[in-house]
Protein backbone atom coordinates (compact mmCIF):
# COMPACT_ATOMS: atom_id res chain seq x y z
CA UNK A 1 0.00 0.00 0.00
CA UNK A 2 1.13 3.65 -0.27
CA UNK A 3 3.09 4.91 2.73
CA UNK A 4 1.34 6.86 5.50
CA UNK A 5 2.48 10.41 6.06
CA UNK A 6 5.66 10.92 8.05
CA UNK A 7 3.68 13.22 10.36
CA UNK A 8 1.33 10.39 11.37
CA UNK A 9 4.05 7.75 11.47
CA UNK A 10 6.07 10.01 13.74
CA UNK A 11 3.41 10.46 16.43
CA UNK A 12 4.70 7.35 18.27
CA UNK A 13 8.12 6.86 16.64
CA UNK A 14 9.29 4.09 18.97
CA UNK A 15 6.25 1.92 18.35
CA UNK A 16 5.73 1.78 22.14
CA UNK A 17 3.04 3.88 23.77
CA UNK A 18 3.73 3.11 27.44
CA UNK A 19 0.55 1.12 27.95
CA UNK A 20 1.89 -2.35 27.09
CA UNK A 21 1.72 -3.64 30.68
CA UNK A 22 -1.84 -2.38 31.08
CA UNK A 23 -3.07 -4.10 27.93
CA UNK A 24 -1.29 -7.34 28.85
CA UNK A 25 -2.92 -7.25 32.30
CA UNK A 26 -6.33 -6.59 30.77
CA UNK A 27 -5.95 -9.64 28.54
CA UNK A 28 -5.11 -11.80 31.55
CA UNK A 29 -7.99 -10.43 33.59
CA UNK A 30 -10.44 -11.07 30.75
CA UNK A 31 -9.11 -14.63 30.62
CA UNK A 32 -10.16 -15.09 34.25
CA UNK A 33 -6.95 -14.38 36.16
CA UNK A 34 -7.22 -12.56 39.50
CA UNK A 35 -5.42 -9.41 38.40
CA UNK A 36 -5.72 -6.19 40.40
CA UNK A 37 -5.84 -3.37 37.85
CA UNK A 38 -4.04 -0.31 39.18
CA UNK A 39 -2.65 0.73 35.82
CA UNK A 40 -5.22 3.07 34.32
CA UNK A 41 -7.09 6.16 35.47
CA UNK A 42 -10.58 4.88 34.77
CA UNK A 43 -13.18 4.80 37.52
CA UNK A 44 -14.31 1.46 38.93
CA UNK A 45 -17.87 2.81 39.25
CA UNK A 46 -20.50 3.87 36.75
CA UNK A 47 -21.39 7.41 35.76
CA UNK A 48 -23.81 9.03 38.26
CA UNK A 49 -27.42 8.07 37.62
CA UNK A 50 -28.59 11.64 37.07
CA UNK A 51 -26.21 12.01 34.14
CA UNK A 52 -27.24 8.66 32.66
CA UNK A 53 -30.93 9.52 32.95
CA UNK A 54 -30.35 12.85 31.23
CA UNK A 55 -28.73 11.01 28.34
CA UNK A 56 -31.55 8.47 28.09
CA UNK A 57 -34.13 11.25 28.12
CA UNK A 58 -32.18 13.11 25.44
CA UNK A 59 -32.07 10.05 23.19
CA UNK A 60 -35.77 9.38 23.66
CA UNK A 61 -36.51 13.08 23.22
CA UNK A 62 -35.08 13.21 19.73
CA UNK A 63 -31.69 14.80 20.39
CA UNK A 64 -30.06 12.91 17.54
CA UNK A 65 -28.75 15.75 15.39
CA UNK A 66 -25.71 17.93 14.76
CA UNK A 67 -24.67 20.47 17.37
CA UNK A 68 -22.89 23.80 17.02
CA UNK A 69 -19.18 23.42 16.33
CA UNK A 70 -17.96 25.01 19.60
CA UNK A 71 -20.70 23.18 21.56
CA UNK A 72 -24.33 23.73 22.48
CA UNK A 73 -24.75 27.25 23.96
CA UNK A 74 -26.16 25.92 27.22
CA UNK A 75 -23.28 23.45 27.55
CA UNK A 76 -20.71 26.16 26.90
CA UNK A 77 -22.34 28.30 29.58
CA UNK A 78 -22.32 25.44 32.09
CA UNK A 79 -18.67 24.70 31.37
CA UNK A 80 -17.83 28.40 31.67
CA UNK A 81 -19.17 28.30 35.22
CA UNK A 82 -17.07 25.23 35.98
CA UNK A 83 -14.05 27.01 34.52
CA UNK A 84 -14.67 29.93 36.87
CA UNK A 85 -14.57 27.52 39.81
CA UNK A 86 -11.44 25.84 38.46
CA UNK A 87 -9.44 28.89 37.46
CA UNK A 88 -10.81 31.53 39.82
CA UNK A 89 -11.47 34.03 37.05
CA UNK A 90 -14.59 35.19 35.22
CA UNK A 91 -15.26 33.17 32.08
CA UNK A 92 -17.80 33.69 29.32
CA UNK A 93 -19.25 31.02 27.06
CA UNK A 94 -17.36 32.61 24.13
CA UNK A 95 -14.15 31.55 25.89
CA UNK A 96 -15.18 27.88 25.84
CA UNK A 97 -14.84 25.27 23.09
CA UNK A 98 -16.26 21.80 23.71
CA UNK A 99 -13.98 18.97 22.59
CA UNK A 100 -13.91 15.19 22.39
CA UNK A 101 -12.47 14.63 25.85
CA UNK A 102 -9.58 16.38 27.51
CA UNK A 103 -7.29 14.85 24.89
CA UNK A 104 -9.28 16.67 22.23
CA UNK A 105 -8.68 19.93 24.10
CA UNK A 106 -4.95 19.21 24.34
CA UNK A 107 -4.81 18.37 20.63
CA UNK A 108 -6.67 21.56 19.72
CA UNK A 109 -4.41 23.66 21.92
CA UNK A 110 -1.20 22.46 20.28
CA UNK A 111 -2.71 22.69 16.81
CA UNK A 112 -3.60 26.27 17.67
CA UNK A 113 -0.23 27.46 18.99
CA UNK A 114 2.40 25.54 16.98
CA UNK A 115 3.41 25.86 13.37
CA UNK A 116 5.47 23.03 11.83
CA UNK A 117 8.93 23.12 13.35
CA UNK A 118 7.95 25.29 16.32
CA UNK A 119 9.24 24.38 19.76
CA UNK A 120 7.44 23.69 23.05
CA UNK A 121 8.60 22.94 26.58
CA UNK A 122 6.96 20.04 28.42
CA UNK A 123 7.37 19.49 32.14
CA UNK A 124 8.17 15.85 32.93
CA UNK A 125 6.75 13.54 34.24
CA UNK A 126 3.81 14.08 31.93
CA UNK A 127 0.68 12.34 30.70
CA UNK A 128 1.78 9.78 28.13
CA UNK A 129 0.10 11.47 25.14
CA UNK A 130 1.87 14.83 25.47
CA UNK A 131 4.87 14.14 23.18
CA UNK A 132 2.74 12.58 20.45
CA UNK A 133 0.32 15.49 20.55
CA UNK A 134 3.18 17.92 19.94
CA UNK A 135 4.45 15.74 17.08
CA UNK A 136 0.95 15.60 15.57
CA UNK A 137 1.11 19.40 15.29
CA UNK A 138 4.47 19.17 13.55
CA UNK A 139 6.23 20.60 16.56
CA UNK A 140 9.37 19.85 18.53
CA UNK A 141 9.69 19.75 22.30
CA UNK A 142 12.19 19.78 25.11
CA UNK A 143 11.40 17.70 28.17
CA UNK A 144 12.18 19.43 31.47
CA UNK A 145 12.83 16.86 34.15
CA UNK A 146 11.48 17.55 37.61
CA UNK A 147 13.05 15.80 40.57
CA UNK A 148 11.51 13.32 42.98
CA UNK A 149 13.39 14.86 45.89
CA UNK A 150 11.53 18.12 45.22
CA UNK A 151 8.17 16.34 44.96
CA UNK A 152 8.29 16.85 41.18
CA UNK A 153 7.95 20.64 41.24
CA UNK A 154 9.61 22.06 38.11
CA UNK A 155 12.92 23.92 38.23
CA UNK A 156 12.36 27.38 36.81
CA UNK A 157 16.03 27.71 35.87
CA UNK A 158 15.79 24.55 33.76
CA UNK A 159 12.65 25.84 32.03
CA UNK A 160 14.40 29.09 31.14
CA UNK A 161 17.46 27.20 29.91
CA UNK A 162 15.29 25.08 27.60
CA UNK A 163 13.71 28.03 25.80
CA UNK A 164 14.68 28.50 22.16
CA UNK A 165 14.20 31.32 19.68
CA UNK A 166 11.14 29.59 18.22
CA UNK A 167 9.61 28.38 21.49
CA UNK A 168 5.89 29.09 21.38
CA UNK A 169 4.46 27.36 24.44
CA UNK A 170 5.04 25.76 27.83
CA UNK A 171 2.81 22.88 28.94
CA UNK A 172 2.18 22.19 32.64
CA UNK A 173 -0.13 19.81 34.49
CA UNK A 174 -1.21 20.43 38.10
CA UNK A 175 -2.51 18.40 39.87
CA UNK A 176 -0.13 16.20 37.95
CA UNK A 177 -0.59 12.88 36.23
CA UNK A 178 1.32 10.68 37.00
CA UNK A 179 2.94 12.09 40.14
CA UNK A 180 0.01 13.64 41.99
CA UNK A 181 2.14 16.75 42.56
CA UNK A 182 0.27 20.03 43.08
CA UNK A 183 2.45 22.98 42.08
CA UNK A 184 2.90 25.80 44.57
CA UNK A 185 1.67 29.33 43.93
CA UNK A 186 5.26 30.53 43.70
CA UNK A 187 6.06 28.01 40.98
CA UNK A 188 2.97 28.88 38.92
CA UNK A 189 3.64 32.61 39.30
CA UNK A 190 7.23 32.27 38.10
CA UNK A 191 6.23 30.17 35.07
CA UNK A 192 3.62 32.80 34.23
CA UNK A 193 6.30 35.49 34.50
CA UNK A 194 8.47 33.60 32.01
CA UNK A 195 5.54 33.39 29.59
CA UNK A 196 4.87 37.13 29.86
CA UNK A 197 8.53 38.02 29.40
CA UNK A 198 8.96 35.76 26.36
CA UNK A 199 5.47 36.25 24.88
CA UNK A 200 4.65 32.53 25.15
CA UNK A 201 1.44 30.58 25.40
CA UNK A 202 0.96 28.66 28.64
CA UNK A 203 -1.00 25.44 28.23
CA UNK A 204 -2.36 24.30 31.60
CA UNK A 205 -3.82 20.81 31.96
CA UNK A 206 -6.15 21.08 34.97
CA UNK A 207 -8.21 17.92 34.48
CA UNK A 208 -7.60 16.82 38.09
CA UNK A 209 -8.41 20.15 39.74
CA UNK A 210 -11.25 18.72 41.86
CA UNK A 211 -9.26 15.74 43.17
CA UNK A 212 -6.55 16.96 45.51
CA UNK A 213 -5.49 17.22 49.12
CA UNK A 214 -5.80 20.45 51.07
CA UNK A 215 -3.03 22.02 48.98
CA UNK A 216 -4.38 24.97 46.99
CA UNK A 217 -4.96 24.59 43.24
CA UNK A 218 -3.60 27.61 41.37
CA UNK A 219 -4.58 28.19 37.75
CA UNK A 220 -2.24 30.48 35.80
CA UNK A 221 -5.28 31.90 34.00
CA UNK A 222 -6.13 33.88 37.15
CA UNK A 223 -2.74 35.58 37.37
CA UNK A 224 -2.11 39.14 36.11
CA UNK A 225 -1.97 39.47 32.31
CA UNK A 226 -2.27 35.70 31.82
CA UNK A 227 -5.88 35.34 30.69
CA UNK A 228 -4.94 36.29 27.12
CA UNK A 229 -2.06 33.82 26.87
CA UNK A 230 -3.35 30.79 28.79
CA UNK A 231 -5.23 27.80 27.38
CA UNK A 232 -6.75 25.54 30.04
CA UNK A 233 -7.39 21.89 29.20
CA UNK A 234 -10.27 20.36 31.12
CA UNK A 235 -12.67 17.43 31.09
CA UNK A 236 -15.69 15.92 32.82
CA UNK A 237 -14.02 12.49 32.76
CA UNK A 238 -12.46 12.47 36.21
CA UNK A 239 -14.41 15.16 38.05
CA UNK A 240 -17.88 13.90 37.06
CA UNK A 241 -17.22 10.20 36.45
CA UNK A 242 -17.60 10.38 32.66
CA UNK A 243 -14.41 8.87 31.22
CA UNK A 244 -16.12 7.03 28.37
CA UNK A 245 -18.41 9.89 27.40
CA UNK A 246 -15.53 11.90 25.93
CA UNK A 247 -16.55 15.38 27.00
CA UNK A 248 -13.77 17.90 27.40
CA UNK A 249 -13.31 21.60 26.82
CA UNK A 250 -10.73 24.24 26.18
CA UNK A 251 -10.82 27.60 27.95
CA UNK A 252 -8.99 30.50 26.37
CA UNK A 253 -9.23 33.98 24.85
CA UNK A 254 -12.45 34.40 22.87
CA UNK A 255 -10.57 35.29 19.68
CA UNK A 256 -8.46 32.14 19.95
CA UNK A 257 -11.51 29.98 20.65
CA UNK A 258 -13.23 31.42 17.57
CA UNK A 259 -10.25 30.44 15.40
CA UNK A 260 -9.96 26.99 16.98
CA UNK A 261 -13.61 26.31 16.19
CA UNK A 262 -12.40 25.78 12.62
CA UNK A 263 -10.50 22.75 13.89
CA UNK A 264 -13.75 21.23 15.15
CA UNK A 265 -15.15 21.86 11.67
CA UNK A 266 -12.62 19.56 10.03
CA UNK A 267 -11.87 17.15 12.90
CA UNK A 268 -15.04 16.27 14.80
CA UNK A 269 -17.91 18.42 13.52
CA UNK A 270 -19.07 18.86 17.09
CA UNK A 271 -20.03 16.75 20.08
CA UNK A 272 -22.98 14.32 19.78
CA UNK A 273 -26.33 15.88 20.64
CA UNK A 274 -27.49 13.45 23.34
CA UNK A 275 -24.03 13.35 24.93
CA UNK A 276 -24.11 17.13 25.12
CA UNK A 277 -27.39 17.06 27.04
CA UNK A 278 -25.97 14.54 29.49
CA UNK A 279 -22.96 16.80 29.99
CA UNK A 280 -25.23 19.79 30.59
CA UNK A 281 -27.02 17.88 33.35
CA UNK A 282 -23.73 16.78 34.92
CA UNK A 283 -22.18 20.25 34.83
CA UNK A 284 -25.24 22.20 35.96
CA UNK A 285 -26.15 19.83 38.79
CA UNK A 286 -22.68 18.74 39.85
CA UNK A 287 -23.62 15.07 39.63
CA UNK A 288 -20.85 13.11 41.37
CA UNK A 289 -18.53 16.09 41.76
CA UNK A 290 -18.20 16.18 45.55
CA UNK A 291 -18.63 12.43 46.06
CA UNK A 292 -15.90 11.50 43.58
CA UNK A 293 -13.42 13.98 45.03
CA UNK A 294 -14.03 12.71 48.56
CA UNK A 295 -13.82 9.08 47.43
CA UNK A 296 -10.38 9.49 45.90
CA UNK A 297 -9.13 11.41 48.90
CA UNK A 298 -10.11 8.48 51.15
CA UNK A 299 -8.57 5.96 48.80
CA UNK A 300 -5.33 7.88 48.48
CA UNK A 301 -5.04 8.23 52.26
CA UNK A 302 -5.79 4.52 52.79
CA UNK A 303 -3.20 3.39 50.27
CA UNK A 304 -0.56 5.82 51.51
CA UNK A 305 -1.09 4.55 55.03
CA UNK A 306 -0.62 0.99 53.80
CA UNK A 307 2.59 1.60 51.84
CA UNK A 308 4.29 4.49 53.59
CA UNK A 309 7.51 3.28 55.19
CA UNK A 310 7.87 0.04 53.26
CA UNK A 311 11.36 -1.35 52.81
CA UNK A 312 13.29 1.05 50.59
CA UNK A 313 10.15 2.57 49.02
CA UNK A 314 9.54 6.33 49.16
CA UNK A 315 6.26 8.09 48.43
CA UNK A 316 6.79 11.03 46.07
CA UNK A 317 4.31 13.76 45.11
CA UNK A 318 0.89 12.13 45.59
CA UNK A 319 -0.83 15.31 46.82
CA UNK A 320 -3.70 15.14 44.35
CA UNK A 321 -5.18 13.44 41.33
CA UNK A 322 -6.03 9.75 41.15
CA UNK A 323 -2.52 8.35 41.54
CA UNK A 324 0.25 7.60 43.99
CA UNK A 325 3.87 7.69 42.84
CA UNK A 326 6.36 5.32 44.46
CA UNK A 327 10.12 5.69 44.22
CA UNK A 328 11.51 2.15 43.89
CA UNK A 329 15.06 3.05 42.81
CA UNK A 330 16.60 1.50 45.92
CA UNK A 331 15.06 -1.82 44.89
CA UNK A 332 15.17 -1.72 41.09
CA UNK A 333 16.41 1.01 38.76
CA UNK A 334 14.51 -0.46 35.80
CA UNK A 335 10.92 0.46 36.64
CA UNK A 336 9.56 -1.31 33.56
CA UNK A 337 11.16 -4.57 34.70
CA UNK A 338 9.80 -3.99 38.21
CA UNK A 339 6.27 -3.48 36.86
CA UNK A 340 6.39 -6.57 34.63
CA UNK A 341 7.77 -8.71 37.49
CA UNK A 342 5.12 -7.38 39.86
CA UNK A 343 2.41 -8.33 37.37
CA UNK A 344 3.86 -11.76 36.69
CA UNK A 345 4.53 -12.66 40.32
CA UNK A 346 1.69 -10.96 42.20
CA UNK A 347 -0.98 -10.27 39.55
CA UNK A 348 -1.01 -6.52 40.18
CA UNK A 349 -0.88 -4.16 37.21
CA UNK A 350 0.85 -0.81 37.68
CA UNK A 351 2.54 1.46 35.16
CA UNK A 352 6.29 2.11 35.05
CA UNK A 353 7.19 5.73 35.57
CA UNK A 354 9.25 5.72 32.39
CA UNK A 355 5.96 5.69 30.45
CA UNK A 356 5.55 9.30 31.59
CA UNK A 357 8.97 10.71 30.78
CA UNK A 358 12.56 10.31 31.89
CA UNK A 359 11.96 12.20 35.14
CA UNK A 360 9.81 9.33 36.40
CA UNK A 361 12.29 6.55 35.72
CA UNK A 362 12.78 4.41 38.80
CA UNK A 363 9.17 4.97 39.89
CA UNK A 364 5.83 3.23 39.49
CA UNK A 365 2.43 4.88 39.19
CA UNK A 366 -0.40 3.37 41.22
CA UNK A 367 -3.97 4.20 40.20
CA UNK A 368 -6.51 4.64 42.99
CA UNK A 369 -9.32 3.32 40.78
CA UNK A 370 -10.22 0.42 43.07
CA UNK A 371 -12.00 0.24 46.40
CA UNK A 372 -10.07 0.60 49.65
CA UNK A 373 -10.09 -3.13 50.41
CA UNK A 374 -8.60 -3.91 47.00
CA UNK A 375 -5.99 -1.18 47.43
CA UNK A 376 -4.96 -2.62 50.79
CA UNK A 377 -4.68 -6.07 49.22
CA UNK A 378 -2.50 -4.61 46.49
CA UNK A 379 -0.32 -3.03 49.18
CA UNK A 380 0.07 -6.44 50.87
CA UNK A 381 1.11 -7.98 47.57
CA UNK A 382 3.60 -5.16 47.09
CA UNK A 383 5.03 -5.79 50.56
CA UNK A 384 5.43 -9.49 49.77
CA UNK A 385 6.94 -8.78 46.37
CA UNK A 386 9.50 -6.34 47.79
CA UNK A 387 10.41 -8.66 50.66
CA UNK A 388 11.06 -11.50 48.24
CA UNK A 389 13.07 -9.23 45.99
CA UNK A 390 15.21 -7.98 48.85
CA UNK A 391 15.32 -11.46 50.38
CA UNK A 392 14.45 -10.13 53.80
CA UNK A 393 11.26 -9.92 55.88
CA UNK A 394 8.82 -7.05 55.53
CA UNK A 395 9.38 -4.34 58.09
CA UNK A 396 8.26 -0.78 58.60
CA UNK A 397 10.72 2.10 58.48
CA UNK A 398 10.40 5.86 58.71
CA UNK A 399 8.11 7.38 56.12
CA UNK A 400 9.73 8.91 53.08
Amino acid sequence: MPKPSSRISGIVPSGKNGWEIHFAAMTRKQAGENVIMLSVGDHDFDTPEGTVEACVNAVRGGHHHYTQLPGLPRLRQALAKLSEECTGTRTSSEEIMVTIGGQGALYAAFQGVLDPGDHAVIVSPYYATYPGTVRAAGGRYTEIETHAENDFEPSLEEIEAALEADTRAILINSPNNPTGAVYSRATIERIAEICRERDLWLLSDEVYWTIRSEKEHISPRALPDMKERTLVINSLSKSHGMTGWRVGWLTGPADMIAVLTNLNLVATYGLPDFTSHAAIAAAENGFGLREIAELYTRRREAFLEAVRGLNDVIVRGSQGGMYVMLDIRAIEQDCEKFAWDFLNQENVAVLPGASFGDAAKGHIRISMCQDEETLREAAKRLQRFIAARLDKPVKKTAAG
